[in-house]
């Protein structure tokens, strides 16, 4: 079903990318960096945040980025990772098939800087064994994203 309205909302929007489904599960960015032979900074990871003020947004970024608590702060204030059922019910994906395609619930979308290094990134598709290949700037297009600065600084 998930799978189906990511399928659905690359319709609505025209677009002829090719879902790959693979036997394997890709659910963690390990896993589909290996499963899609890239490095894990490829892997596109959306997380989903409640906000004290209880927006809920999510934040799609490069696979090996983690969160600078300081940077997610001074954009979005004080906020917390959604648990696994809000997870699925905001978003109408599984944990570790969430995305920023075909959503079940409108969520705004932001898109971490660090995925600009690359041409093309691989986010989930729907589903723990889907995924997409497609540029960080055609993903910022058709979900209505913004780009904000939330990751830590690559070492």
């Amino acid at each position: 079903m998930s799978l189906q309205s990511v399928r659905d909302f690359f319709q609505h929007h025209q677009l002829q990318l090719p879902i790959i489904e693979l036997a394997v599960s890709t659910a963690t960015v390990a896993l589909a960096a290996e499963a899609h032979g890239v490095e894990p900074g490829r892997i596109a990871k959306t997380l989903s945040f409640k906000l004290s003020d209880d927006r809920v947004i999510l934040i799609v970024a490069k696979g090996d980025a983690r969160i600078d608590n300081k940077k997610f702060k001074a954009a979005f204030g004080k906020g917390k990772m959604l648990n696994l059922v809000d997870v699925v019910t905001l978003t109408g994906h599984p944990v570790g098939g969430v995305c920023p395609f075909g959503l079940a619930t409108p969520l705004p979308v932001y898109l971490d800087v660090s995925l600009q290094i690359y041409d093309e990134v691989i986010p989930a598709a729907g589903s723990v064994n889907s995924a997409v290949r497609i540029s960080p700037e055609l993903m910022c297009s058709i979900t209505s994203a913004e780009w904000v600065d939330v990751c830590q600084s690559a070492t």
